[in-house]
């Protein structure tokens, strides 16, 4: 999938992920999409949790011997 940022957030454990992905998303335009790498697995339903309470969209998640990358929509 293709992206407009990525945002390496591997070996932080919640809230650390959300709260960096937020301010990530914060200085992106509408429309572009992020790209976060991350290797907390509660990661997975915060993530879920995280877009529908901002209305950005989960495009995609994928998950690979312990990495999850999660890709987001900014509204």
């Amino acid at each position: 999938m293709d992206f407009d940022c990525e945002l390496d957030v591997a070996g932080l454990n919640c809230p650390l992920p959300i709260l960096r992905t937020k301010k990530a998303l914060s200085g992106m335009e509408s429309g572009q999409v992020l790209r976060v790498l991350a290797t907390d697995p509660g990661s997975r339903r915060d993530f879920q949790d995280f877009a529908d309470q901002t209305g950005n969209a989960l495009l995609a998640t994928h998950e690979e011997n312990g990495l999850f990358a999660y890709f987001l929509r900014r509204r």
